[in-house]
């Protein structure tokens, strides 16, 4: 009998418990309300902007004509998936894509740690500044502008690079319309355009580092390189990974506004990507539903990468973004 009253007193001081931190949500949330007002806009836009239009996904699956509407258009299934891994073009464009986005990781990704790490160790503030603001100033330049600064800066007749080569006595190199250089563009353009930006985050992480732990390897001897490598990038170590985690994501994801603007018949072979093919085929051939698919064919590669890197980063350092 005794049991047998235990169980329901048991069950009614979890419901209690229950109803009791319900009302301390609704009355917390209530006084914060106005906080809860002010995401509404941010809510709406992801609604209207992100989700909403994913409704034309379904294109994908049909031989869609704007005239006829999704609705009318013929479901053709998965009619364009086959072409799209049958198809002359799309596998040389998937490998452009992969190896200049492999390159840009390689290359790009350290860049802004090794800047930030730099910058860090400066002692002259006004330098310091200086140089944050020289290297994040092209963030804010379209590529439209910065596509212009590089042809005219490779130009093999008035560029200073090509000036210098001719001054040594070599020939000049078009650098822009050749094969062999036109990824290596791509690359530098983009860690030229994008360091300066990605390096204050890391900045900003390195600032959440406490100053006693420098004071403590000070009085251990410890050297800058020995702080910067037992200290700063430990303490960094979970923005770097987030990052890290994005970068990977994003590997399939090329810069389709850097590559249409420094693209050019001579080097479409290794440079034409999934965004500037995905452009020739949907806009200015019309084939929208095959377009669609190449576009979620990639977001869908996106997603399982971010997934697969963010489990291996949770597996091996502990830090992840779930």
């Amino acid at each position: 009998m005794e049991s047998n009253s235990v169980a329901p007193a048991a069950e009614l001081n979890n419901r209690l418990q229950r109803q009791a931190k319900k009302e301390s949500f609704i009355k917390l949330y209530w006084k914060q309300k106005y906080f809860f007002f002010m995401l509404i806009p941010v809510i709406a836009y992801y609604l209207i902007f992100h989700y909403a239009p994913l409704y034309g996904i379904v294109i994908a699956f049909q031989n869609y004509y704007p005239l006829k509407g999704v609705a009318e258009s013929e479901w053709v299934g998965l009619d364009h998936f086959r072409e799209l891994f049958t198809g002359l073009y799309f596998l040389p464009v998937l490998k452009n894509t992969l190896i200049i986005s492999t390159y840009k990781l390689i290359f790009g990704f350290p860049a802004p740690i090794i800047l930030c790490l730099i910058l860090n160790e400066v002692r002259i503030v006004v330098f310091k500044k200086a140089v944050q603001t020289i290297t994040y100033l092209p963030h804010f330049i379209s590529w439209v502008i910065l596509g212009g600064i590089v042809i005219e800066f490779l130009s093999p007749t008035r560029g200073l690079i090509n000036a210098i080569i001719m001054s040594l006595g070599y020939k000049s190199i078009f650098f822009v319309t050749s094969e062999t250089w036109f990824r290596t563009i791509l690359v530098l353009s983009s860690i030229w355009k994008e360091v300066g930006w990605s390096t204050i985050i890391y900045l900003a992480a390195i600032t959440s580092v406490d100053p006693e732990l420098y004071d403590a390897a000070d009085m251990d001897g410890a050297g800058r390189l020995r702080k910067i490598w037992n200290i700063t990038m430990p303490s960094i170590m979970p923005v770097v990974t987030i990052m890290f985690i994005f970068a990977v994501g994003g590997i399939i994801n090329d810069d389709f506004d850097q590559v249409y603007n420094l693209l050019n018949a001579s080097v479409l072979s290794v440079g034409d990507v999934i965004s500037t093919y995905t452009y020739q085929v949907g806009l200015v051939k019309g084939d929208y539903s095959f377009a669609t698919t190449v576009g979620l064919f990639k977001n869908i590669i996106a997603f399982l990468l971010i997934l697969l890197t963010n489990y291996v980063a949770k597996k091996t350092n502990d830090y992840s973004l779930w």
